[in-house]
């Protein structure tokens, strides 16, 4: 087979997929099989002792963590697994902050820094935003996470009614991240915004794109999507009766509700297309007419009406005038926001959830009091915290990445086996959960395998290639809106989708330039087989392993043919998929 032959048919990659079938369940049992014996908890992860305005080192927030993790390891009479190794962290760490797998020459780097340093010294220096390289990917994947909350996935077909503008939100994004914006200064941004939704129009705030699809039905998406992403509340439980099960009542939804009145969309259409949006603020006369109050109607189950005002949930009212010369609403409502205790925690949830794979509460945006997150006072403490030092996201990902919970295997032991969230229980985070990687995160992956981290092409120009890639993910994977649904979840069309795919095809192409053919050119023998097992799985091959891929290898004409059949085989694996 020569080098560019790599298309290969169904027929034959199944007959390798059998060839494989004892490798990949070596691989899959090797994140997913429970250990027998217990081991001693971790040590203590190094971290600096710098300060902030709060008067509390990095240190002394990641020693609380750990011991309130701890103690609900002792309350449960549990005790927690064997830390990971190190490649696996290190694997574990470029998926959580920079969205992609390391490259063979970031893992030797990590592996090659003294061992009592190497994860603080690591996470320094994803998180340096005067490391050009680290700050630019921080930016692109925390832009990608951001987006995909605020508006949802690229659809899988193209609604040219849709009030948003991608890219705009992308730009305003990936600019809060590159400068390492406050995140109360982002939140602040995103709930007053005013002005248009496309780069280079005038009057353009990115920011905008937040609101302007969500303003529907008397704004009722935009009040309860608020709530939700930055305060951690339901409130869209409470639209039409008071919830039966906390204190939320329905005049809470409906006071927050008021807050959006002043808010207007306007689209410009060239046709049925819609080109840009204009947010803005106008005058609103209520609806009873009186815009000097200008207050809104609700109606109770009993069919009794009801009246409501701009009402913050702890139960600040404002200057009910409905002018935008006496009050700006949403300006209010962002103040209000950023002040509330519930911002801290919300963020703080989120994050977590993000790098262990489970947040204090299920889900983590609903943290009301009828929902009791699983380690109260550690939420509460690390809401504080993150208030007093800035409201910096980057130092929250370094508290959570350098704690003892986060450093923990994936493997279960004898004497943790009952925490498993999936069974209803609440974490007590005693190993670290397994997930699947997003479909952005395994496109990221493949194109650091296939062009070795040297993307072409402009932010806008790579994010493009992107989206028309993963429009095939959005099918199968997603649902209508957007949502955190875009999974594996092991169904033949998606295994088929792996198997013979475009991006796989892009992982195992082998012409010119390419990672494989480098590979079969300048590496030979066992050397070649720990370079596929490092670039897909951040480790080298186990004996079996070894064995079965230099056998596979071996039985090709050449072997380029087989380092293919071996990547492509890796690539296919619950290892690969997995972020364990």
């Amino acid at each position: 087979m020569h080098a560019g032959h790599w298309c290969r048919t169904l027929e034959t990659r199944t007959l390798v997929l059998a060839a494989w079938a004892a490798l990949a369940l070596c691989l899959s049992a090797s994140i997913a099989m429970a250990e027998t014996s217990t081991g001693k908890a971790p040590g203590k992860s190094k971290s600096s002792s710098s300060r902030s305005s709060s008067g509390t080192s990095d240190d002394s927030i990641i020693a609380y963590i750990n011991s309130e993790i701890a103690k609900g390891w002792t309350d449960s009479q549990i005790a927690p697994s064997l830390k990971a190794t190190d490649n696996e962290w290190c694997r574990r760490v470029y998926l959580d902050i920079l969205g992609r797998i390391p490259t063979v020459a970031e893992l030797h780097r990590f592996l090659g820094t003294p061992a009592s340093t190497r994860k603080a010294d690591l996470i320094d220096r994803l998180l340096d935003s005067e490391n050009d390289r680290s700050n630019t990917e921080y930016a692109r994947n925390w832009t990608t996470v951001w987006t995909n909350l605020l508006i949802g996935r690229p659809p899988a077909r193209r609604n040219r009614r849709d009030m948003t503008n991608r890219e705009g939100m992308q730009q305003y994004l990936r600019s809060s991240f590159l400068r390492n914006k406050p995140y109360d200064r982002m939140v602040f941004e995103l709930v007053s915004a005013t002005g248009n939704t496309a780069p280079g129009e005038k009057d353009y705030n990115g920011a905008t794109n937040f609101l302007v699809g969500k303003l529907q039905e008397n704004a009722t998406e935009a009040t309860a999507r608020t709530a939700k992403y930055f305060l951690g509340l339901q409130v869209q439980c409470t639209q039409c009766h008071n919830h039966p099960f906390n204190e939320w009542k329905q005049d809470q939804y409906w006071g927050m509700n008021a807050f959006f009145r002043q808010t207007k969309a306007n689209a410009n259409r060239e046709g049925r297309e819609i080109k840009t949006t204009l947010l803005s603020n106008q005058n609103f006369a209520g609806e009873g007419s009186t815009p000097s109050e200008a207050e809104i109607y609700f109606e109770k189950r009993n069919g009794e009406l009801q009246v409501a005002y701009p009402t913050f949930i702890d139960g600040t009212r404002i200057n009910s005038s409905g002018y935008v010369k006496d009050v700006d609403r949403r300006s209010e409502l962002a103040k209000l926001i950023i002040k509330s205790p519930y911002l801290g925690k919300a963020i703080v949830n989120r994050y977590w959830g993000h790098f262990l794979g489970q947040g204090f509460t299920k889900p983590v945006d609903d943290i009301g009091p009828h929902n009791a997150p699983s380690h109260p006072d550690l939420l509460d403490r690390l809401g504080s915290e993150f208030a007093g030092h800035g409201h910096d996201l980057k130092r929250l990902i370094r508290w959570i990445t350098l704690s003892e919970p986060y450093a923990l295997s994936s493997k279960m032991t004898a004497r943790n086996s009952k925490d498993d969230p999936s069974l209803g229980e609440k974490p007590k985070f005693s190993h670290f959960y397994l997930r699947q990687m997003q479909a952005e995160q395994l496109y990221e992956s493949i194109m650091v395998i296939a062009h070795e981290h040297q993307p072409a092409g402009s932010y806008e120009e790579r994010e493009g290639r992107k989206a028309d890639l993963l429009r095939q993910f959005t099918l199968t994977f997603g649902n209508d809106e957007g949502e955190e649904a875009t999974m594996f979840n092991g169904t033949i069309p998606q295994a088929l989708m792996m198997m013979n795919g475009e991006l796989v095809k892009t992982a195992i192409n082998a012409g010119r330039d390419s990672f494989l053919l480098r590979l079969a050119l300048n590496v030979r023998g066992p050397e070649a087989i720990d370079v596929l097992f490092e670039a897909a799985l951040a480790r080298r091959p186990t004996a079996a392993d070894a064995g079965m891929a230099r056998g596979l290898v071996g039985s090709r004409n050449n072997p380029l043919s087989g380092y293919q059949d071996v990547l492509w085989a890796l690539l296919n694996s619950n290892e690969f998929i997995f972020i364990h």
